[in-house]
């Protein structure tokens, strides 16, 4: 055997050592005999040879073996649900949404039939506070019993969408989900018996986040107990700082390896270079804030450049990508930044309205 002829074939083909000793039926240690120039049968020569030959005759393909239903950019005023029953079986390649995390954000973020009237209510320090604690939200421990079934509450409403998302995806498809730290489990256990897989929770680190935590001593000041409050002092009630918020990874089961699937559908792999170009490192903790003037138009908002990130993680250019709570549309910018196609489905004619104009803005 020609000298070197193992190596060639590796560098050409990128077969690691133990795989292309499988693709020649032998042990991987015999493969390093005939590397350092031990005699070589001629049906190992033959069978190295074929392989450069047609690692250097065979083109990359330019397009998937299996053909999708075409969808073309476009943003949508509709209900983010009802609209994808009208979308084709396996013809999106990513999801990416920031959905309703179901803590009582806003008037959109109450997903429970809770009519318990304390709920998004608002008390007079809420008030003396300002915008941080704009509504009074679901405390840990619940008002009522009602209020203790708002996670089975989430998790239901969750499954209202994620088998129509499953059907939309292409085999081997990733949904990224944003979704809040308190009911993030409820929304993977709904996908997951949707049919999805999880394939790993990723977190956004945030630049900024507002510590929500009252001093339990201001509150034994207020009834007038001084001893218990020097007691208590330093001791809060709520969560610590919110720096990070969750982003559920999943994809749609494929049927044969990825490679396959790729070749097929073009998704179930993802891009680690271009992640690391885009966000710096390999983590699966994404630090990404706000560019200058791009905040402010939706209080549930997520930075362009994140979005991108996660994007160019997870599909090829000119794939479609669904956003079912588009929001203010940042998923549609940054997906025209990324040159892929995006449907954002949002019911909101005023945030439809934003979006458009944001990306109006891109063309300009």
């Amino acid at each position: 055997m020609r000298r070197g002829l193992v190596a060639e074939v590796r560098a050409v083909t990128g077969l690691s050592r133990e795989a292309l000793a499988r693709k020649l039926g032998i042990a991987p240690g015999q493969l390093d005999e005939w590397a350092s120039g031990r005699q070589t049968p001629k049906s190992a020569v033959d069978a190295m040879h074929r392989l450069l030959e047609k690692a250097s005759s065979a083109p990359a393909r330019t397009r998937s073996r299996v053909e999708a239903a075409r969808l073309d950019d476009a943003i949508v005023c509709a209900d983010g649900i009802e609209y994808l029953k009208t979308l084709p079986s396996d013809s999106v390649d990513m999801i990416l949404s920031d959905i309703p995390y179901g803590i009582g954000l806003d008037d959109w973020d109450v997903l429970h039939a809770n009519t318990n009237s304390a709920y998004m209510g608002e008390s007079a320090g809420q008030k003396r506070a300002g915008a941080v604690f704009k509504r009074r939200r679901k405390p840990i421990n619940g008002w009522s019993s009602a209020d203790r079934r708002i996670p089975k509450e989430y998790y239901e409403w969750c499954s209202t969408w994620a088998p129509e998302w499953l059907r939309v995806l292409k085999p081997g498809g990733t949904a990224m989900v944003f979704a809040g730290r308190r009911l993030v489990h409820r929304c993977i256990a709904a996908l997951e018996d949707a049919g999805f897989n999880h394939r790993d929770l990723l977190a956004w680190h945030r630049p900024t986040a507002v510590l929500r935590a009252q001093r339990l001593s201001g509150i034994f000041q207020k009834r007038g107990e001084l001893a218990e409050a020097a007691r208590w002092r330093g001791w809060r009630v709520g969560n610590l700082r919110p720096t990070f918020e969750p982003i559920v990874w999943a994809f749609k089961p494929y049927k044969v390896t990825i490679a396959d699937n790729m070749l097929d559908h073009e998704v179930g792999a993802f891009n680690l270079e271009a992640f690391e170009a885009a966000t710096g490192g390999r983590s699966n903790v994404v630090d990404a804030g706000f560019e200058s003037g791009e905040a402010g138009h939706h209080e549930a908002q997520k930075p362009v450049r994140l979005l991108e990130a996660l994007i160019e993680l997870c599909t090829v250019r000119g794939a479609v990508v669904l956003d079912p709570f588009a929001g203010s549309g940042s998923t549609a910018v940054a997906a025209r930044k990324c040159r892929r196609r995006c449907v954002a489905i949002e019911r909101d004619p005023a945030h439809v309205r934003v979006a458009k104009k944001r990306l109006s803005n891109l063309d300009t």
